[in-house]
Parts: C-alpha cells; sequence; structure tokens
C-alpha cells in the first residue's frame, strides 16, 4: 500500500509538472552565449597535445606517401595481418603507394580498422565520426585498434563549430549516427580504476595530412 501511495504521489506531481509547467528560473541563461577564447597556438598542435593527454596516439604526415609508409611500418611492427577498411577512398590511395595489405575478413577478425572522420575538434581533442563519412556505424569501434585518417583543412577549434559545420553540411539530412570519439574507450566503474577498451577500442591512432 505503501508503494502503490508514493508511486500515485509520483505520477500525481508529474501530471500536474505537464499541466502547470514552471517558468525558467533563470531566464537570462536562454541568451547566453558560452564560448571559448581561441588560443594562439596552431589547431594542429592544441589537437595533438590534447590527444595524447588522453591516450591517443597522434602522427603527422607531410603528405599521402609518407602517411602510407608510417601506417606499413605500424603494421609490420605490431604484427597487424589484418587490417579492415572499406573506405575506396583510403584503399585507392594506399593502392597508389604499393601497400596491398588490407584484409579480406569481416570486421570482427580484424586487428585494426582505418577509416576517415568529419572533423577534429582541437580543444577537446576529440575525431568527430558519422555514419556516413566513417565507413558505417561499427567500424570505429569493433576493432581492437582504431586509426582515423584526417587532414589539416579538417581541424576547428570547438564543439560548437563542429556542431554548425555538421549542420551547413547536411541540412535535415543528418547522418544516421554522429559521435565525438576522445581516445580510446575507457571507464572507472570497476573500483574507481581505469581500465581502458572495455565498451571500444584499446587504442586510437590519428593520422593527420598536411591538407
Amino acid at each position: 500500500m505503501e508503494v502503490s501511495s508514493s508511486k500515485e504521489s509520483i505520477l500525481k506531481n508529474i501530471r500536474k509538472a505537464l499541466t502547470q509547467p514552471v517558468s525558467q528560473p533563470f531566464p537570462h541563461l536562454d541568451k547566453s552565449e558560452f564560448s571559448f577564447e581561441k588560443p594562439s597556438d596552431d589547431l594542429a598542435i592544441l589537437f595533438a597535445e590534447k590527444f595524447t593527454s588522453l591516450l591517443g596516439k597522434f602522427s603527422f604526415c607531410e603528405n599521402e606517401e609518407d602517411l602510407v609508409n608510417q601506417i606499413r611500418t605500424l603494421a609490420i611492427d605490431r604484427n597487424w595481418n589484418e587490417v579492415y577498411c572499406i573506405d575506396e577512398n583510403i584503399k585507392q590511395a594506399f593502392s597508389s603507394f604499393g601497400f596491398d595489405g588490407f584484409s579480406q575478413k569481416d570486421l570482427a577478425a580484424s586487428d585494426v580498422s582505418i577509416t576517415r572522420c568529419e572533423l577534429l575538434v582541437a580543444r577537446t581533442g576529440s575525431m568527430v565520426l558519422s555514419s556516413t563519412i566513417s565507413s558505417g556505424r561499427t567500424t570505429s569501434v569493433y576493432a581492437p585498434v582504431h586509426i582515423c585518417i584526417a587532414k589539416a583543412s579538417q581541424l576547428v577549434y570547438d564543439v560548437k563549430d563542429a556542431l554548425e559545420f555538421m549542420q551547413s553540411k547536411y541540412g535535415e539530412q543528418l547522418p544516421s549516427q554522429i559521435s565525438f570519439a576522445t581516445g580510446p574507450s575507457r571507464t572507472a566503474d570497476i573500483e574507481k580504476t581505469l581500465v581502458v577498451g572495455v565498451h571500444g577500442p584499446k587504442e586510437v591512432y590519428c593520422f593527420l595530412l598536411d591538407a
């Protein structure tokens, strides 16, 4: 009876709130613009510093050939036998420099996945991924290692700039998934101990092309 009374009391308050909405206690906040002052440092430097501080691994590439050579060397050093990529733009670019190491197996059997991104957010060290650009909804999160390839021209300062860009680019036809990936997956839910790679990649690389 006590539980039922408590439930009824909660529902009563909800119904009252819906029919008699409370006025905004701080109406001036709706008109406020929250922004962060842009630093004098180059956005690429700011992103690299923030991204690596969050356990991401960053590398700068002078051109596409340098990019391919760096990833080829990394794959050999790390013994990545199954490199997953379904992005035809990436595969064609890599093929032109003699890289033919992409896996014929599915994502579940891969050692590493390679995708592009929409943008890089310098202030937070985040990669903006979408189902449209980043090879679907699972490619960037399913493999134990995720490599993201981006261009310097894709750098923006803040999350607000990224959201404005996405709205301008897609309008009402936004991708079915947009995510802000900030370094490898991590959680401290287990006895307050930081654990990396619980619900996503254990390692995240960002290769930035000077373009």
